[in-house]
């Protein structure tokens, strides 16, 4: 149901306000609404200690809008009498481009500012997360089908992988019994390029190289 104030600059009007107020936050609800901003922006200055209820409800609202536009004010000077004169002059001249009640301070977002607060929500975070360059070197263990399996062809499947931040070293053949040798070999990486999960389940253990490579270990992860 909407609520009517009326003269919120004189003091009869700043009663009735305060009367309303009793018991009460916000204007409606628990929390600041649109209502807030339009009975805030009628009242011309906050209300005195006669308008407890009032006063606190004004300096409530103050503060949040304030935080809303956290732009660093230079200051302005509202002017009465014949110095507001010209100002009043120049108001009537101006076209008028809304109603006071059409004012909307926190109208529905168009796509433009919702497109302006998500860049600036992704720049706040690029610019607050440092961005990790860092490098690892890494043993992996490549075992085989069985001792059939040809093992320098093993070597150079593993060798024709190429990755954006990967680089293969040194490597050897490490006997493990029954005649069947593994493949140990070094790599290193650039942390937030390669991932060395992803290169063993998408590249190593799947086909071609599946038909010589049984399995993949790390055996050692170290930070360079």
């Amino acid at each position: 149901m909407a609520v009517t104030f009326s003269d919120l600059h004189t003091e009869a009007g700043l009663k009735s306000l305060e009367e309303y107020l009793s018991g009460k936050t916000y204007i409606s609800g628990d929390q600041i609404t649109r209502d807030d901003v339009k009975v805030f922006a009628a009242v011309s200055e906050k209300p005195g200690s006669a308008f407890p209820n009032a006063s606190r409800w004004y300096e409530t609202v103050s503060s949040l809008l304030a935080a809303s536009f956290p732009g660093k004010a230079a200051g302005v000077r509202i002017a009465s009498g014949a110095e507001a004169a010209p100002a009043v002059e120049a108001a009537k001249a101006a076209p008028v481009e809304a109603d006071d009640d059409d004012l909307d301070l926190f109208g529905d977002e168009t796509e433009e500012d919702k497109k302006a607060a998500e860049e600036r929500e992704a720049a706040k975070k690029s610019s607050a997360k440092p961005k990790e360059s860092g490098k690892s070197s890494v043993l992996l263990d490549v075992k085989p089908w069985d001792d059939e399996t040809d093992m320098k062809k093993l070597e150079e499947i593993v060798r024709s992988i190429e990755m954006e931040g990967l680089h293969w070293g040194a490597s050897k053949l490490v006997a493990v019994g029954y005649g069947i040798k593994k493949l140990t070999i070094m790599m290193t990486i650039i942390d937030d390029l390669v991932s060395v999960d992803t290169l063993i389940e998408e590249r190593l253990t799947v086909e071609p190289a599946s038909d010589y490579i049984q399995s993949c270990d790390i055996v050692a992860f170290n930070k360079i």
